[in-house]
């Protein structure tokens, strides 16, 4: 389109210099005065001259469109963050309280002691035993058990004896190392011993502790 514009232009150029040429040839003409016929004569062969214009070059096809991208989808920008501003903490209140009043409580006085027993009259006899000791155990009261598992040892014990000179309790002492002659020591001697019950200074009589060994032999 612009090539066209400047040959036209061109053309027009030409015709408008070719004219003012023509008036001025004219005009010198009358001025000189030339005769008509050279100036009819200049005006035939000016008039011969025909500008032909060049023809516009044919239009160019416009370029294909470009083809349809996808459109990408604005980026995605998270909001900024709400900073919520805490909120001024509350003035601290001192609150003063009273001191504590202690109402004191009285205090039970403890219970007395239980009164001490009274201590043991005062022996002025022993006890002692009625008989021979040798015949409250013998070789019949052995123990089967022990017999079986041939035990043998000697057995300590105490024996408890009241006012009326019988036996009351009986505690062994020192094992002999078997149950079944321990537990026989007490039991025989327990029911076979009598004893002179022991006496106070004024000769009341008490009861008291008589203390014996029993030995425990095998027969041969």
């Amino acid at each position: 389109m612009a090539y066209a514009d400047h040959s036209q232009g061109s053309s027009r150029t030409i015709s408008i210099v070719i004219v003012a040429l023509i008036h001025a040839v004219l005009g010198y003409a009358f001025v000189t005065g030339l005769g008509m016929k050279y100036v009819k004569k200049a005006a035939e062969q000016l008039n011969v001259i025909d500008v032909k214009e060049e023809p516009p070059p044919p239009d160019e096809e416009p370029p294909p469109p470009p083809p349809d991208q996808p459109v990408e989808p604005p980026p995605v920008v998270a909001p900024p963050p709400i900073v919520r501003t805490p909120a001024p903490a509350p003035p601290i209140q001192t609150v003063r309280t009273p001191p504590p009043v202690f109402n004191p409580v009285p205090v039970a006085a403890p219970p007395p002691p239980p009164p001490a027993p009274p201590p043991p009259p005062a022996v002025a006899k022993g006890v002692s035993p009625r008989g021979n000791p040798g015949t409250w155990a013998g070789p019949d009261d052995y123990p089967s058990r022990a017999l079986r598992e041939e035990k043998q040892g000697t057995t300590g014990i105490r024996l408890q004896v009241g006012a009326d000179g019988r036996v009351t309790d009986c505690t062994v002492t020192s094992s002999s190392g078997s149950p079944e002659l321990d537990e026989t020591a007490c039991r025989v001697v327990s029911r076979r011993a009598r004893f002179n019950p022991a006496e106070d200074t004024g000769g009341n009589k008490i009861a008291s502790t008589f203390s014996t060994r029993i030995q425990w032999r095998l027969p041969e």
